[in-house]
């Protein structure tokens, strides 16, 4: 935005040189307004076509005052083009178009609203979990820096509609608010359940009363950080040696272990096998930790003799990788 005062000028520019030259020959070499463009061009241009009639010394002299206003604009435009390369406005451009084109094509992705210190372990879960997402960020600087990073940025407030349907909210999957405040949050999800009735959406809640007031808005689920950060500080404290096992079997060397929650589909090869058949640890070697029927009834450590029924949700443990894994194997 900030180089279009400095793009119009130059424009402006170039219309008054070609105004005032059309107007010039027009009067000097009394021609029509054809004739008086066309030398006016050729002039500024200086490609060294024969003018339309011999000049006096008032149209040599004339000429050469539009060559020179037309070296001028062609200097100064060039030593623009060299500043929007050279502070990187080229790049920001195409990474710009590069961003509105990878808008354009999202379907069943999720939406995150706000990108403050709370969004920072969320984006970084969403990237390894290879899932695409958008951001929406009212601060500009951040927003540069979302952006420089390769991601999906929308700048603007995740409370107007406008910027919802920027992000495609009519095909996303699920929207997290992470706005800085309550009643930014409350708002967002209420806007945000009128636009998609299906899409599950996760707000961020501040105050003891935020839950409440956030699933009536519309929202899935709440998470309170203030909450969460508490109560782990509270395990560390009485139960150290259960937080520091937790933290062990989560991470093998330098990999992550993930929770994945994988839905066995009618067509699946899984579909209608019993859990010790599907070989699902020796395929992927993922450790299935519990199975959700489709009445919501879910069984903790299932045995092997567990049917994989159309619609079951089985909760596993194990890399990304293998959970990607999992997930076309249940799909296909």
């Amino acid at each position: 935005m900030r180089e279009q005062p400095k793009n119009l000028f130059l424009l402006y520019l170039v219309v008054i040189l070609l105004v005032v030259g059309t107007t010039g020959y027009m009067m000097i070499l009394q021609v029509d307004v054809i004739d008086a463009l066309y030398m006016t061009v050729i002039t500024i241009s200086t490609v060294g076509y024969r003018e339309i009639q011999d000049l006096d010394t008032g149209g040599k002299l004339f000429t050469m005052l539009i060559i020179i206003s037309g070296l001028g604009i062609v200097a100064y435009a060039f030593s623009q083009l060299a500043v929007f390369l050279a502070e990187g406005e080229f790049r920001r451009a195409i990474r710009n178009k590069r961003n509105k084109r990878r808008l354009r094509s999202m379907k069943d992705h999720y939406i995150i609203c706000g990108a403050g210190q709370t969004s920072v372990s969320l984006i970084d879960q969403f990237t390894r979990s290879h899932a695409e997402f958008v951001i929406i960020e009212e601060n500009q600087q951040r927003c540069d820096e979302l952006l420089n990073q390769g991601f999906t940025v929308i700048h603007g407030d995740a409370t107007v509609e406008d910027t919802l349907l920027q992000a495609r909210i009519e095909s996303a999957k699920g929207l997290v608010s992470c706005l800085d405040t309550d009643a930014e949050n409350v708002f967002t999800v209420l806007t945000a359940r009128g636009m998609n009735s299906t899409m599950q959406i996760v707000s961020k809640a501040i105050e003891a009363t935020a839950p409440q007031k956030l699933l009536k808005a519309g929202a899935n689920n709440t998470i309170s950080p203030n909450e969460l950060g508490g109560n782990r500080m509270a395990f560390l404290m009485l139960r150290p040696q259960v937080i520091s096992f937790l933290d062990t079997i989560t991470r093998i060397g330098e990999d992550t272990l993930d929770l994945g929650e994988i839905e066995v589909t009618e067509n699946s090869p899984l579909a209608g096998k019993l859990l010790k058949d599907a070989k699902i640890p020796e395929k992927t070697g993922l450790i299935v930790l519990a199975v959700k029927g489709k009445e919501g009834k879910s069984t903790f450590n299932p045995s092997s003799n567990t049917v994989l029924y159309p619609g079951v949700h089985m909760l596993v443990l194990g890399c990304q990788d293998q959970i990607t894994k999992l997930q076309h194997m249940a799909e296909i």
